[in-house]
């Protein structure tokens, strides 16, 4: 997709009253929250003063016509910190700097001559052009790196600004885009990956993504938001919903039959809050304009003074959602939204690995890759694969899992066999299929511990030591507070720290641990932020032995059917730890 040049700031409504203020300051005036819609227009912190001084989606024009030509000694320190991610550029981290000395040093002495790459791809979906095009990038400019995320997209390592511009071209050539892939701005929109295939889907919302995609990726009036505003539209619920800014969930209205359920104001981070219904029922023809009205509240009212408050969580938080849903209809929709039920949801929740019917008769098998970790040389074993025995489609997951579509019942089998030969498992341990990691100290600027390597010689260990788990456990490691890989969620959540080793005294990688956090996948869960005991933490090199330890205890202690998290709750604290 091209990009115009824009002007600095971005288009915005005049001010509104001062009647939807903030926080009481000092003699009960609305404290100054930076919300343009209150006319607090002044940047109140370098990003927001960043922005203002030039719209970050210039920054293309500068890196094709200035930066890939000079290098990156050329490149303005403005440009590489902040507006090179509004087409998915990060620098990487520098080897050889460890964990400790993550907050200490400056933004330069962190900073590689490389950059991690995001590559969009809304909804999961690729194409065996686009699966062999990333490929191709990768074992080429990224020394085939390809890491599947949980925002359903790849990140690529090691690209120099110099091959940028060829990359977009060769990915803009089969219809991908970097464009927004990081930055204040709308990010990758999750979807289910079995979008329009699965038996038990009675709407299909591909094309409100699409068009999401097509108006809105790129559009100045949206390129400057307070932060990063993360989306999932799916019918099904097998997308961390409550975990994102908006989510549209399928619900059949008794009434008006088929629509979506609107849920507003999740995130987690160093402050996670979970998304809260709104209680109306969406049309799927209503489904773009409702996420319209939604992004443009967060853009005029969210809180900009402080980068840690800037998420649309905070204002949900401060607002609640009926003062949230009368502004929505009455200043941005400008009608009525119609009240509706929440979701049913499945007995289980839906992570679609292994073998399962799509309602045409074909198959899809889905896939683990070790957390995540793939390669453009493994991407192009898959695309192979898929030609020979699927389609023209394969899917990515928001749990770093890959899906191959459209086979036939006679060929499941040879697939199968064909992904594990290249290291994806259809049939994978529980240890396997339920573990994740972010990208960790090993390119990750905030990291402070290795996450990649931790959860393999992890899933290694429980493979051998607990073989037989009939349960699912989930485990998130993550390299630091940031909860990339939704570490408070998850049944044994893992945040990367420096902690002290008992033996010799030194400060050494480590974790502080979450126990029985969980999503609201399925019916009889209760989606909740992990039990947090005083001093629960590991070193790395003692992760495995706490893991096998503490799953024991819950394998001895637990009542018929109870679920790892329902027993946390009750079970004894020395038995946790």
């Amino acid at each position: 997709m091209t990009v115009n040049t824009v002007p600095a700031g971005n288009a915005a409504p005049a001010p509104r009253p001062a009647s939807r203020g903030g926080r009481a300051g000092a003699g009960g005036r609305p404290r100054g929250e930076g919300q343009w819609a209150l006319g607090h227009r002044e940047p109140l912190n370098p990003n927001e003063r960043s922005k203002k001084d030039d719209n970050p989606l210039n920054v293309r024009a500068r890196i094709e016509t200035i930066y890939a030509h000079r290098g990156f000694d050329s490149i303005d320190p403005a440009d590489l910190r902040g507006r090179f991610r509004w087409f998915g550029l990060y620098t990487q981290r520098k080897p050889g700097i460890d964990g400790g000395r993550t907050a200490i040093l400056e933004p330069e002495e962190l900073d590689d001559k490389y950059f991690m790459l995001r590559i969009r791809s809304d909804g999961g979906q690729l194409n065996l052009a686009q699966l062999r095009t990333i490929a191709s990038i990768s074992t080429r400019f990224g020394r085939d790196t390809a890491d599947i995320t949980d925002r359903q997209n790849i990140q690529l390592h090691w690209i120099r600004v110099e091959d940028v511009p060829q990359i977009w071209q060769e990915l803009e050539a089969v219809g991908l885009s970097t464009t927004e892939a990081c930055g204040d701005t709308p990010r990758v929109v999750l979807g289910s990956p079995i979008a329009g295939v699965a038996e038990s889907e009675v709407l299909d919302p591909t094309e409100a993504i699409t068009e999401i995609t097509a108006r809105f990726i790129g559009d100045p009036s949206l390129s400057n938001l307070p932060r990063k505003f993360k989306s999932s539209i799916s019918w099904l619920p097998d997308t961390p919903y409550e975990a994102n800014d908006i989510s549209f969930v399928g619900v059949i209205h008794p009434d008006h039959g088929p629509g979506f359920d609107l849920w507003v104001g999740g995130g987690l981070s160093t402050n996670p809050m979970l998304a809260q219904r709104l209680g109306v029922w969406v049309p799927l023809h209503e489904v773009v304009d409702v996420w319209h009205g939604v992004i443009q509240i967060f853009r005029d009212y969210g809180y900009r003074r402080l980068r840690t408050r800037a998420r649309l969580k905070f204002l949900v938080a401060d607002w609640g959602v009926a003062k949230f849903r009368e502004v929505l209809e009455t200043e941005y929709l400008k009608r009525a939204l119609i009240d509706g039920p929440s979701p049913d949801l499945p007995e289980k929740p839906i992570d679609h690995i292994g073998v399962h019917k799509q309602w045409d008769g074909k198959y899809f098998v889905g896939a683990a890759p070790l957390a995540g970790r793939s390669s453009g040389t493994q991407l192009t074993a898959v695309a192979d694969l898929a030609e020979r025995h699927g389609s023209d489609r394969v899917r990515l997951t928001p749990y770093q899992k890959l899906i191959v579509l459209d086979i036939a019942e006679a060929d499941t089998e040879a697939v199968v066999r064909g992904l594990r030969d290249v290291g994806l498992e259809a049939r994978p341990s529980s240890w396997r299929r339920s573990t994740m990691a972010c990208t960790g100290i090993e390119f990750c600027k905030l990291a402070i511990v290795e996450t990649k390597a931790r959860a393999a010689e992890l899933v290694e260990h429980l493979e051998k030591k607990v073989a037989e788990l009939d349960a699912d456990i989930s485990i998130h490691l993550n390299g630091c507070p940031n909860a990339c890989a939704r570490t408070q969620v998850a049944d044994i959540g893992l945040k990367g720290m420096l902690v002290r080793d008992d033996v010799s005294g030194d400060m050494v990688e480590g974790f502080q641990i979450h126990l029985g956090g969980g999503l609201g996948m399925a019916a009889g869960q209760n989606a909740g932020f992990g039990r947090k005991l005083r001093g629960l933490k590991t070193t790395a090199a003692d992760l495995p032995a706490y893991v096998e330890r503490v799953t024991n205890h819950y394998l001895a202690g637990r009542e018929s059917g109870e679920s790892f998290a329902h027993w946390v709750l009750r079970a004894p604290e020395d038995e946790l730890r």
